[in-house]
């Protein structure tokens, strides 16, 4: 608590300053995957080719999947010569980037699985969402409200005193703490009737923390 007065501008003001905080937590229905093709070799051609292949089996299982055109976003697509100055020999490396959001998280194991038999080689991360992400910010941020109240409240009443209006109300900010999923990637050559009885991840819950700092009038 902090008293707070300006004897030479204003009357004395007493204020109670706190610090609120509000908690949602929510389990997540949908999931970003950031995909990679990636080829290596000597004849750019043919390693621009083989991506482009592989990229077009990708985009063809993603509609198979029913993943909407919008879901689907190419992030980079990159073709780098590299000189080896030891042994005198270039390389080419071709890639492209895929950002793929999954609306169905039942499709998570059977799109992974498609995906790595259609000629994904890389998978740069997987980032799961809620498609309820603002509604659940103002549900947070209207616990942190209260929780502030709640505790300018206790700290007015242990003095015999009651607080007032709010005075300023500064937002630290609403941060969506992402789960920390538990990944049991299974090997590319298991038969696709192993991989659907296997459990590949665990999602956990999201937690949306509003924090909130607000100054009440002492009474």
């Amino acid at each position: 608590m902090s008293v707070n007065s300006n004897a030479q501008t204003a009357p004395l003001q007493n204020t109670v300053s706190v610090t609120g905080e509000g908690v949602v937590q929510v389990i997540p229905d949908e999931v970003i995957i950031r995909v990679r093709v990636e080829n290596t070799g000597k004849n750019v051609a043919e390693i621009k080719r083989l991506n482009d292949q592989a990229i077009n089996d990708v985009l063809a299982f993603c509609r198979k999947m029913k993943i909407d055109k919008k879901d689907v976003l190419t992030q980079r697509i990159n073709l780098n010569k590299n000189y080896d100055y030891h042994k005198k020999t270039t390389n080419y490396v071709a890639n492209q980037t895929l950002s793929i959001r999954v609306r169905d998280l039942s499709k998570y194991e059977p799109l992974m699985l498609g995906l790595l038999e259609a000629g994904v080689n890389r998978i740069d991360g997987v980032q799961f969402k809620t498609s309820k992400m603002e509604a659940l910010k103002s549900e947070a941020r209207i616990k942190a409200m209260k929780n502030a109240k709640f505790k300018a409240t206790e700290y007015a009443s242990a003095v015999n005193q009651q607080i007032g209006r709010a005075i300023t109300i500064m937002e630290s900010g609403v941060l969506p703490q992402p789960p920390m999923p538990v990944y049991k990637m299974a090997m590319v050559n298991e038969s696709s009737a192993d991989m659907g009885r296997m459990e590949t991840i665990a999602v956990g819950e999201i937690e949306i923390k509003s924090t909130v700092s607000v100054v009440f009038e002492l009474k």
